[in-house]
């Protein structure tokens, strides 16, 4: 079987990553957005926002663990070489990818700020920016238009997550 090589196991990890890391905060965050949009306790971030990270950050790792075995599995029912990958390898990563930064935009609530959701917001805009912004140093993009890709992206999803916390909290509850 032939090796990986290594700039490309380098690609395949960093794209994991990237995936991710910028799940794990837009997740988190439209967690945080959803609860502060209904006006709901501090606490219920805590208690969402971790349920939401480590049960989000193994379900993205079950999938990609699962993505790579069956893309190895077809490859070899075709019968072609298998490019020797790691499953195993590529869910860790990704795991510890979204729980690292999935637990950013709850910093503030961890660490009782004055202003929690205001905090959050600060810290998911720098990382969103700074994600966006690191990943063209691989892919050569403008890393200014990078970070503000992903930055305006999740802001679209923690809109969407305040939104409908507002909404449900003021016609439902």
């Amino acid at each position: 079987m032939p090796k990986v090589s290594r700039v490309y196991q380098q690609a395949t990890y960093l794209g994991d990553s990237v995936f991710a890391a910028s799940d794990g905060i837009i997740t988190t965050f439209a967690v945080v957005s959803g609860v502060s949009g209904a006006s709901l306790a501090p606490s219920v971030v805590l208690i969402l926002g971790f349920a939401n990270l480590l049960a989000d950050g193994l379900s993205m790792a079950f999938g990609n663990y699962m993505n790579i075995k069956s893309q190895m599995e077809y490859e070899k029912a075709l019968g072609k070489k298998v490019i020797v990958n790691s499953p195993l390898k590529h869910g860790a990563v990704t795991y510890i990818s979204f729980v690292v930064a999935g637990f950013l935009p709850m910093i503030p609530y961890v660490f009782n700020f004055h202003n929690k959701f205001l905090g959050s917001i600060i810290v998911v805009v720098i990382s969103l920016f700074f994600i966006g912004a690191l990943r063209s140093l691989f892919t050569h993009k403008n890393f200014i238009k990078g970070g503000f890709e992903l930055l305006l992206l999740g802001g679209m999803a923690a809109s969407f997550a305040y939104l409908t916390g507002y909404f449900i909290e003021y016609y439902v509850l």
